[in-house]
């Protein structure tokens, strides 16, 4: 089998790197953090997907290594950039890290080498900024070296569905681009599904995520509508989920986060602007779900009012999971984030408890000891399943549950508040 070169070793990369080493491939993680390249060469694993009894097995059969080196990428067959692709200050595409990572490429390009995008990102990124600077190496695309884009499709923390077993879509430069793409791909991965441009795939991603954005931007603002209503927005969408057809389950959060919800609609808006076409409907789901954390202050703050006659400024306050999903150490994007700044700026005394996260190093905060009935109220943000909820709910003074943790009944005695 080849060596494959991944370049970015987060939560995409490193369960690449395992999928390609378990299917026999030699694989060169290249990450520019050292720290994360000596824990990998360890066996360490600092990604929940891939345990690190796994890792070490695969280091230690000189399956899987790591490196800062970009010029070890040279004697590789495929090159693989899995890298992160956020908003600017202004909410615009980001892709200077992986534009950077590609300029590296360039200058260290072999002849015959497949080089394929996973990062997310917005239609014509494959071919209108990597081809460029990659063929600045004098060799061109589809005739000296091959060029595709794949998109991504990790669930951090799902165990039904792996890097092996969810389907693959591939879109190549050229036709032999997208055969030799497939062709990788085929060696690891269960199902490959080619596309007919870079293009299509890079598309296909956004409307995953975006299809996800507007639906649950919709529970959201219905969730919004039922508060005015004094309806149980959790009792109308599980009655909603018995129809067998027409209807697929949402549920109302606090927010969107991880490393796509919260940034494709975005990415596909911006894109479609320079077609004179303003995508409208995307952006105002964007919008709804944006302002979850402002509604859900303002929530804290009314169940503090009613249920114990205090106001949020001075109220201690203690964030119950900060991660973006259950069970995973990942705060990237999470609407804890924003409601913690939100309440702060509200004159609450904040803490957290999360057994995923130990610190929140840009908020100045680390994870406390679980004691309810230290706080004025407990926000219940991040459902983690080893939580004794019901534990929580007869020792916290009052309960924000924004999750429905703590069961699908409405109110309890003014105790429990739920969105």
């Amino acid at each position: 089998m080849s060596e494959i070169g991944i370049i970015g070793a987060g939560y995409v990369g490193v369960p690449l790197a395992e999928t390609f080493a378990k299917a026999g491939h030699n694989v060169l993680l290249v990450e520019v953090q050292q720290g994360r390249v000596d824990q990998l060469n360890r066996g360490e694993s600092y990604v929940e997907d891939v345990p690190s009894e796994t890792l070490k097995e695969l280091v230690d059969a000189g399956k899987v290594r790591a490196t800062t080196d970009y010029d070890e990428l040279r004697g590789v067959e495929a090159i693989l950039l899995a890298l992160p692709t956020p908003l600017s200050a202004q909410r615009e595409p980001d892709l200077s890290t992986v534009v950077d990572a590609t300029r590296g490429v360039a200058e260290r390009l072999q002849k015959g080498q497949l080089i394929v995008l996973e990062s997310t990102t917005y239609p014509g990124t494959t071919r209108e900024r990597l081809q460029p600077i990659l063929e600045e190496s004098g060799m061109r695309a589809g005739v000296d070296f091959h060029l595709a884009f794949s998109p991504e499709r990790v669930d951090p923390g799902r165990e039904d569905w792996t890097t092996k077993t969810t389907p693959k879509v591939v879109g190549g430069i050229t036709d032999e681009c997208t055969r030799r793409a497939v062709e990788l791909y085929e060696s690891a991965i269960d199902t490959v599904l080619p596309l007919s441009s870079p293009e299509a795939a890079e598309l296909t991603k956004l409307l995953e995520n975006i299809f996800r954005s507007v639906n649950i931007a919709l529970v959201n603002e219905l969730a919004q509508l039922c508060d005015r209503m004094d309806l149980d927005v959790w009792e109308i969408v599980d009655a909603a989920a018995t129809k067998p057809f027409g209807f697929m389950r949402f549920e109302p959060g606090p927010g969107l986060g991880g490393h796509c919800l919260p940034v494709d609609p975005f990415y596909l808006s911006w894109k479609a602007r320079q077609y004179d076409f303003y995508t409208e409907f995307i952006e105002l789901a964007g919008k709804v779900n944006q302002n979850m954390p402002y509604f859900c202050r303002s929530l804290i703050s009314q169940a503090l009012n009613h249920g114990r006659e205090l106001s949020l400024k001075g109220s201690k306050v203690l964030i119950l999971g900060v991660s973006y999903k259950p069970n995973v150490r990942d705060t990237r994007e999470s609407p804890a984030l924003k409601l913690i700044e939100l309440l702060r700026n509200a004159g609450a005394e904040v803490a957290y408890h999360d057994p995923f996260v130990p610190e929140l190093a840009e908020q100045g905060l680390s994870s406390v000891a679980l004691d309810p009935a230290e706080h004025d109220c407990v926000v219940i943000v991040t459902a983690h399943s080893a939580i004794d909820y019901g534990q929580v709910v007869e020792q916290a003074p009052l309960v924000v549950d924004l999750r429905t943790a703590t069961g699908r009944n409405g109110r309890v005695d003014g105790k429990v508040w739920k969105l």
